[in-house]
């Protein structure tokens, strides 16, 4: 689905949460959603930064750029997707799952890129390839071929 010829629909194509900060990622068939808590069982605990989701084109770029293959779960996203136009939904509402949440920005790739593979953080800087951060506004849960929307009310 286009918008403007922006692509509004996306597809849930993996799910993680990272239960301590710095330790391994949990690969998840679903997560569920919650304002308060933002990814339940996700360490992070910031009222702005609660889900994280990452564009698996943009990912594998980035990678390709760097010379390098790396699981999608190095980058410590929570949801990978296809087919949605990350950059063109911040500051709206979107439904995932049965959750909805309004993307906020983007996100910056930091160190750990680099202590994953030299030159990975620099690979990620264009294209928005970190992904972008919202906050969540309804609780809900989110599976793997779940639909990512934009909600009617912020069109």
């Amino acid at each position: 689905m286009t918008h403007g010829g922006v692509r509004v629909q996306g597809t849930v194509l993996a799910l993680a949460q990272r239960p301590s900060k710095g330790g391994s990622m949990l690969v998840s068939d679903s997560l569920n959603l919650t304002p308060n808590e933002g990814v339940v069982g996700d360490h992070g605990k910031s009222k702005r930064r609660q889900v994280t989701i990452l564009d698996v084109s943009l990912w594998e770029a980035a990678c390709v750029e760097a010379g390098t293959s790396l699981p999608w779960t190095t980058r410590r996203a929570n949801i990978l997707v296809q087919d949605i136009d990350l950059q063109n939904l911040v500051g709206k509402k979107i439904r995932i799952g049965t959750a909805s949440a309004e993307v906020l920005g983007e996100v910056d790739p930091c160190h750990v890129m680099d202590a994953a593979h030299l030159g990975l953080k620099a690979a990620m800087k264009s294209e928005w390839r970190g992904g972008v951060y919202a906050r969540i506004l309804k609780e809900g849960r989110v599976k793997i071929e779940d639909k990512i929307t934009l909600n009617q009310s912020s069109q």
